[in-house]
């Protein structure tokens, strides 16, 4: 490269223009050596690009099934609902365990204060053994074999309501990303038509408006792209907080929304809500309970009989005592632990009539949400879209010949992009309206232990 060397002396007021003129050439010649040396690094560019799209290829991708695994293996509130039950269990244990026997022992001194009586050591022991009421005794175990079952239900539906919850994040993930994509098509296209603007307004066909807003409009597109961007982070944030904090620190959400479901009949799910759903069969668990708690506070009023056998010795005789001992209710009948269990027991059937009425409707209410979202989708898909992208290459082909401006391409622009927001929309109300009614007949729920 050869460089021009330039002599500069000093001007007289006559001569600036002449010298501004210098100046600005040796702007745009410098400026072309910036630009010819930003332009040589090109080889490190180039090699620097396939390391991007490896760094970005690296990033773990993670479906459904992967997801719920680690959710389901590290979850804090499924995992203190399993150890609630283990305890559970060990409480039957504890339930069935047999009294222990009782032994006393004392030893002391005989004096003698009257004539004829030999003094002497003076020791005495005892071996009484508790014989509980039968009936006590069963009621005590079921009681504990209710607690058992509780426990156990419990689980189920805290397992059932996770997994509902962590479908429900899922496809919360699934509609952010494809409004990301859809915000991300509505600002190629915007900007394609700016620059067709710019063109046009440069060339003088158009007014300086149409550029303005044009602009406006790209701009409101970019903050819905970097918005829905920010939901899918966000989702993604609530999936590691339910796996507790055991995902990725970046991965990538697999699926997709058109998943259509498999629908029962409305009486089949009636019939399985009714028979399998895990809130139903955690308020029975706590009506068995109830039930077993009242045997039990009934039958503490004759908790059981006390066997004992005495022997005492001192330098004289010898003596052995059987006995038998029992409480007899005359000053506590146990009314009150009586009346207490018997007030659970009215209150947890009544909670179980109640929310057998109210699953009811609440299958009802959640069927014809699917049902609504399901013809929504037929509508959208079949007519609105079609009927969209067609009037929006009709505006493009008529501002093209000069026959409409840019605000009714604008227009039906924004018409398709409702639309198919709306179509987004209404594929997550089917997805979420599926997810409710899998957790009000109990899909997700662990298997019963046998």
């Amino acid at each position: 490269m050869r460089f021009t060397t330039f002599a500069f002396r000093p001007c007289t007021l006559h001569a600036v223009p002449q010298h501004m003129a210098r100046a600005g050439w040796v702007l745009a010649l410098l400026s072309q050596l910036c630009t010819a040396q930003a332009a040589a690094p090109q080889p490190a560019a180039a090699a620097a690009a396939p390391l991007k799209s490896t760094q970005a290829s690296s990033v773990p991708e993670l479906g459904a099934e992967q997801l719920m695994a680690t959710i389901l293996a590290h979850n804090t509130p499924l995992l203190a609902a399993q150890n609630a039950r283990v305890a559970a269990q060990s409480g039957i244990q504890a339930a069935q365990a047999l009294p222990n026997p009782r032994l006393d022992w004392s030893q002391g001194r005989n004096t003698a204060r009257m004539p004829g009586v030999t003094p002497g050591p003076l020791q005495s022991w005892s071996v009484s053994q508790m014989v509980e009421n039968p009936t006590a005794r069963r009621a005590r175990i079921d009681v504990a074999t209710a607690t058992e079952q509780e426990s156990t239900q419990l689980l189920r539906l805290t397992r059932n309501a996770l997994v509902s919850e962590a479908r429900l994040r899922i496809y919360q993930g699934l509609l952010h990303q494809a409004q990301a994509e859809a915000a991300a098509d509505d600002v190629q296209l915007l900007e394609q038509v700016r620059e067709r603007v710019r063109l046009r307004v440069a060339s003088g066909e158009a007014a300086r408006y149409e550029i303005i807003k044009a602009d406006a409009e790209i701009i409101t597109a970019r903050e819905r792209l970097q918005t829905a961007r920010l939901m899918v982070e966000q989702n993604k944030i609530q999936l590691n907080q339910m796996a507790a904090g055991q995902l990725p620190a970046q991965w990538h959400l697999l699926g997709d929304l058109k998943d259509a479901p498999d629908l029962l009949d409305l009486d089949q799910l009636h019939q399985l809500v009714m028979t399998q759903n895990p809130e139903l069969s955690l308020l029975q668990a706590e009506v068995a309970r109830g039930q077993a708690l009242l045997r039990s506070a009934q039958s503490s009023r004759w908790p059981g009989v006390e066997l004992r056998y005495t022997q005492s010795q001192d330098a004289e005789f010898r003596q052995g005592q059987w006995g038998i001992g029992m409480q007899i209710p005359l000053l506590d009948q146990r009314s009150g632990p009586i009346a207490q269990a018997s007030a659970e027991l009215t209150r947890a059937q009544v909670r179980l009539d109640g929310r057998k009425a109210e699953l009811r409707q609440e299958v009802l209410l959640t069927w014809k949400s699917l049902e609504m979202a399901r013809l929504r989708i037929e509508a959208l898909s079949q007519g609105s879209v079609r009927e969209a992208e067609a009037a929006l290459r009709v505006a493009q082909a008529a501002y093209r010949f000069g026959e409409r401006g840019i605000l009714d391409v604008l227009d039906a622009q924004r018409v398709l992009r409702g639309v198919r927001a709306d179509l987004i929309q209404a594929r997550y109300q089917l997805q979420e309206a599926r997810i409710k009614l899998d957790q009000l007949i109990g899909q997700n729920m662990a298997p019963s232990p046998v």
